[in-house]
């Protein structure tokens, strides 16, 4: 055992590591199994009482992946189309909205870039033309002269960035939502996958991703004018309900325009407002809505009728007063009175300054809080405000208030955001996973382990005991480094079972050798692991950068199975250059012992 006493201090102080890595991972185990025998009621009380130990345990346990403890992954698009459109601003016309659209649909086909098919549509209508009639940016120096060359290197600047923006801002969200190791990567040059383990709210998750966070001050209509004009709609509608039009028909059966409030057009059950929505773009009924108003409907249900919800349809001002780039703080209050969860924001001072200005004039009327075209709430303005502070109420519940702060606090989407992909892992899917993981690597270690038994004998037995330890110290590495275990990682380490016994094979079949050309067995070993390091150092390298090369490259699945490759080689080669060799001395340690290799 001499001049193992570094090897020993090494064995036990990574040993000792391993375990502490692990110790979360085996309490929170323990944790969910005792849970798991609570009924319900208590199980919750228990949760509660406990929270934050049990999220400490979650932070630090091995996290496994998408495909082991189910959950959500979503493909979304940019809307780029979109968001070429509102860079135009105020140069926008029908021109350059109907070749934006002709120039998609081309690339769709194609596969061609949008850019380049936007400028060949434009170039091909007017060879003369410049789309800087169209986009103007002092910042980026496209100005009224720029070519456009430069102007379409401008608009994949502005597509490039907004699909980063988008991502950090979904990043965002998503980590103050509370996911354990989400993954969010860039395919392409407009898609984004976002992949969320253990989420099962399905419809709040959407939500959250596409939520654009275009929070609009308006003022409410006229009161006085939208009930002028809904006589005005309604005299106009009998005349063509009469005449048996099923739109008309579809208006007088699905809006109910019988209500109390001066601010409301009218109200309909949740499945009918779609066919409301077409009746409100019709253009004879737009022509007779009082100039600059238009029609939004409540975000939330007012209430209830035979089962169906019912929403208002309110009236508001086209003209938005203030949008919510002014909103500097944004969290959860609850209302004094009735402990209803809202959201009070504050502004900055420029915001301030607009807000006092609006409210101060329009006393008395209501203010609408919209959010991405839905109308939130409407309240009445009692006093001026100068300190820059509102409120949202009119949400469902504690969870819409919390993920409405967040989209607030993480900014407005630069562009929309389409899910055009949506996978769902079940629960039981990955519990199925798991245990088809579990008996994969046990069929394996026990196969191998019972191989170099019968063909190693006492050393077979070494290398099994340095196969077990690999196992447990790959866990650690990846409980150390916060790392997520996936399936394809389980297949890793089902592959360093394999690996692992490499080093071993080769040392003891070198040892082997050194035997039977007449040397000691002390010697034997000496030359069978001095002989044998040089060919496990090439191997156990090579393989390894292979593993950074998939890391580096690769995405999701191949990440996993990077991760665990690399765990698994830093670990086999610490057990067969180490522990076996100190095991080996220790067996070896009298000059008559007798150790056999096969």
């Amino acid at each position: 055992m001499k001049g193992n006493g570094f090897k020993i201090g090494a064995i036990i102080f990574f040993l000792g590591m391993t375990l502490w890595y692990l110790t979360p991972t085996i309490q929170l185990m323990l944790e969910n199994r005792y849970m798991a025998n609570m009924p319900e009621v208590e199980r919750i009380a228990y949760q509660d009482e406990n929270r934050e130990r049990l999220q400490n345990l979650q932070t630090r346990s091995l996290s496994l992946g998408l495909d082991l403890q189910g959950g959500m992954q979503v493909t979304l698009e940019v809307g780029t189309p979109q968001l070429l459109m509102e860079l135009a601003g105020d140069f926008a016309d029908e021109t350059l909205e109907d070749v934006i659209r002709v120039a998609a649909e081309r690339a769709f086909e194609d596969r061609t870039d949008l850019v380049d098919e936007i400028v060949a549509e434009f170039e091909s209508r007017d060879p003369d033309a410049r789309l800087s009639r169209y986009y103007r940016s002092e910042s980026e120096g496209i100005t009224r002269r720029s070519t456009n060359t430069e102007v379409a290197t401008y608009l994949r600047d502005q597509s490039s960035q907004a699909v980063d923006r988008a991502m950090e801002i979904i990043r965002t969200r998503v980590d103050r939502y509370g996911v354990t190791e989400p993954a969010i990567m860039k395919q392409g040059d407009n898609r984004i996958i976002v992949e969320l383990p253990g989420v099962d709210d399905e419809q709040r998750v959407r939500d959250l991703l596409r939520g654009t966070a275009r929070l609009e001050f308006r003022l409410a209509a006229d009161p006085d004018e939208l009930n002028s004009a809904r006589q005005n709609i309604l005299s106009y509608f009998d005349q063509l309900y009469e005449a048996e039009e099923l739109e008309e028909h579809i208006l007088r059966e699905r809006l109910e325009t019988q209500t109390g409030n001066p601010y409301i057009f009218g109200y309909a059950a949740g499945p009918d407002t779609a066919d409301v929505n077409r009746i409100l773009e019709r253009e004879d009924f737009r022509e007779r809505l009082p100039r600059n108003t238009t029609l939004l409907w409540g975000a939330q249900p007012f209430g209830q009728q035979e089962g169906l919800d019912y929403f208002e349809l309110i009236g508001v001002r086209d003209q938005v007063e203030l949008t919510g780039d002014v909103i500097s703080e944004a969290r959860v209050a609850f209302d004094p009175q009735t402990n209803v969860p809202e959201v009070s924001m504050s502004m900055n001072s420029e915001g301030a300054r607009q807000w006092a200005r609006i409210t101060g004039a329009n006393i008395g009327r209501p203010v609408a809080i919209i959010l991405d075209n839905y109308v939130f709430s409407y309240p009445t303005v009692r006093t001026r405000i100068n300190d820059g502070r509102s409120s949202i109420s009119g949400l469902g519940g504690l969870e819409e208030a919390e993920d409405l702060v967040n989209i607030l606090l993480s900014g407005a989407l630069p562009a929309p955001l389409d899910i055009i992909e949506e996978r769902t892992v079940g629960a039981t899917l990955g519990e199925a996973s798991i245990r088809a993981g579990f008996l994969s690597v046990a069929f394996g270690l026990v196969a191998v382990a019972f191989f170099m038994i019968l063909y190693y004998h006492v050393g077979g037995a070494i290398a099994d005991l340095a196969l077990f330890l690999n196992i447990i110290f790959i866990l650690g590495i990846l409980a150390g480094f916060q790392a997520t275990l996936t399936l394809p990682g389980i297949a890793g380490i089902v592959l360093t079972i394999g690996m692992a016994v490499d080093a071993n094979v080769l040392i003891f079949d070198r040892i082997r050798e050194e035997l039977r050309a007449g040397k000691t067995l002390r010697a034997a070993i000496d030359n069978g692991y001095s002989n044998a390091m040089s060919a496990i150092i090439d191997a156990n390298v090579t393989t390894f950068f292979v593993g950074i090369i998939l890391y580096s490259f690769g995405i999701g699945p191949i990440k996993g199975f990077a991760v665990t490759l690399m765990a698994g080689i830093a670990a086999s080669l610490f057990s067969a250059i180490v522990i076996t060799r100190v095991v080996i001395d220790y067996l070896t340690r009298e000059k008559t012992a007798k150790v056999s290799f096969g």
